[in-house]
């Protein structure tokens, strides 16, 4: 009996150290992997050193990532770190407190 009693803090250190660091993690890299597999030539990303970009072309090996005007590099589908949300239209949306009489 007292050896389980030694062995409960550990195993509940272990719980513990899975909930909080290693669950999240795995979750975090299963997100990412499918954001890089639903990748579409036009997305605008972010590449993981921070460079902002628009997809050109997908190859099973690499992408190609427009930078600037003209300017197009060849990165693998890991370097990307995100896909930046597209703005959403203005339109006829007026200011709250702006109407008028």
């Amino acid at each position: 009996m007292s050896d389980l009693g030694a062995i409960l803090p550990l195993v509940l250190i272990v719980l513990v150290f899975w909930f909080l660091l290693i669950r999240p993690q795995q979750r975090r890299a299963r997100e990412l992997q499918q954001m890089q597999s639903a990748l579409k030539p036009g997305d605008e990303v972010m590449l993981t050193s921070g460079l902002f970009g628009t997809i050109e072309q997908i190859t099973d090996e690499y992408l190609l990532v427009e930078v600037a005007t003209g300017v197009t590099v060849k990165v693998v589908r890991g370097a990307i770190g995100r896909v930046v949300p597209k703005p959403e239209p203005e339109g006829d949306i007026s200011a709250p407190g702006s109407e008028e009489n």
